[in-house]
């Protein structure tokens, strides 16, 4: 397989933006991949200028509809090989599909759309044209995160019974939109956001851990979304209790809490899942991802280190040998959000060599979340908001 570097472009990411710069330099981290053009901004100037500024030299283009036309027109090897879409909710679904439709492999920003119905129109687009689209939920990437998967769905605590997953912030606890903070006004906008601004931020990043860890899918949902600053145009907190199904499950079901605040002062990225199973009970927390924790009826907590895993556990037994060998450094030499967005782009990157050659991928939501986990995070937001409203239980 060819090891020439891929050539990325950008759309959005720039004036500012926060998120481009872990997607940047995750790309650059295997040498492997580089940055070649963008269309940075909504403002053909402004797009432009930012290209411009660039550590180094890309080529800048005024709009994405440019970009796309100039690309297009490429055969693979010249043309970009992917595209990072790094814009604000509602300026997902027209690049995403424009470069669908220019059989150009996707890597977006969640939440993937701003309504569910643009998410099923994506991913009916891409298994038309059979190109590679990957949605960045970054927290998957963590090495933790995929033992943490390994663990549930190889039933070494048995079935699953209940699931606590939750994200927890403060920086909306005042009204930073009001003081026109960049991220504040467009994440509380519901034309720029969508139907909620918690659980659409960082709510979905907590569903999908929970779905990406124990392979449950959620089957119906019970919503309380509330606002609690005076004025602002959509929730600060996100609450669900849900009902779940799958092969993981416990006889019966299994259930779970998914909850998100962004008023809750003191935490940061606070990101946190636990599973209770029939055998034992797995926790894991993003803000100490160098570790999980496994706990046993009557027996010690069994704390688990990147880097400090032994090629065979008394309890784990052998880790598989992908596992085993993704580590890239020491334990106590910490890795960070910048290491989770490489993994996911390393993986991205494998299917794209084999899109690029004509070869079968996988893109099956193992390694990094797939356009499927898009729509089912979309419906899952709008589940929990109509039942908000209606006060009853809502089916996906």
């Amino acid at each position: 397989m060819s090891r020439r570097v891929l050539k990325v472009g950008l759309i959005g990411g720039g004036a500012g933006a926060f998120i481009v710069n872990p997607h940047q330099k995750a790309i650059h981290m295997d040498g492997t991949r580089r940055i070649v053009c963008g269309a940075l901004h909504q403002d053909p100037k402004i797009a432009m200028s930012e290209a411009r500024k660039w550590p180094y030299p890309i080529k800048g283009y005024p709009s994405y509809d440019a970009m796309i036309k100039d690309q297009k027109k490429l055969p693979i090897g010249e043309r970009i090989d992917y595209a990072v879409i790094v814009t604000p909710n509602f300026v997902h679904y027209d690049p995403a599909m424009k470069l669908i439709k220019a059989g150009i492999p996707v890597f977006c920003e969640k939440p993937l759309t701003i309504r569910a119905t643009q998410s099923e129109n994506l991913a009916a687009a891409v298994k038309k044209a059979k190109v590679p689209f990957g949605v960045a939920h970054t927290y998957l990437g963590h090495w933790s995160s995929w033992v943490c998967r390994w663990i549930i769905r190889s039933g070494k605590l048995g079935k699953v019974r209940w699931c606590d997953a939750y994200y927890l912030q403060g920086w909306l606890a005042t009204r930073l939109e009001k003081e026109g903070q960049m991220q504040a006004s467009w994440r509380t906008n519901p034309r720029m956001a969508g139907a909620s601004c918690c659980g659409g931020d960082i709510g979905t990043h907590a569903f999908m851990q929970m779905r990406f860890v124990t392979g449950l899918n959620v089957r119906t949902v019970r919503g309380m979304i509330e606002t609690y600053l005076k004025g602002r145009q959509l929730d600060d907190h996100f609450t669900t209790y849900c009902t779940l199904a799958g092969p993981t499950a416990a006889r019966g079901g299994a259930r779970a809490l998914i909850r998100a605040s962004q008023i809750a002062i003191g935490h940061k990225n606070d990101l946190g899942l636990e599973v209770n199973c029939e055998k034992g009970s797995l926790i894991w927390r993003q803000e100490e991802a160098e570790k999980f924790t496994i706990l046993l009826p009557g027996e010690p907590e069994r704390t688990y280190w990147r880097g400090e895993m032994g090629e065979r556990d008394e309890f784990l037994g052998r880790l598989p040998a992908w596992i085993a060998a993704e580590p890239t450094i020491p334990a106590g030499h910490f890795e960070a959000f910048h290491d989770a967005y490489r993994r996911l782009h390393n993986a991205f990157e494998a299917d794209v060599r084999k899109y690029n050659a004509g070869r079968k991928f996988a893109c099956d939501g193992s390694k990094y979340a797939n356009v499927e986990d898009g729509v089912a995070h979309m419906k899952f937001i709008e589940a929990a908001v109509r039942s908000a409203k209606s006060g009853k239980p809502v089916k996906m």
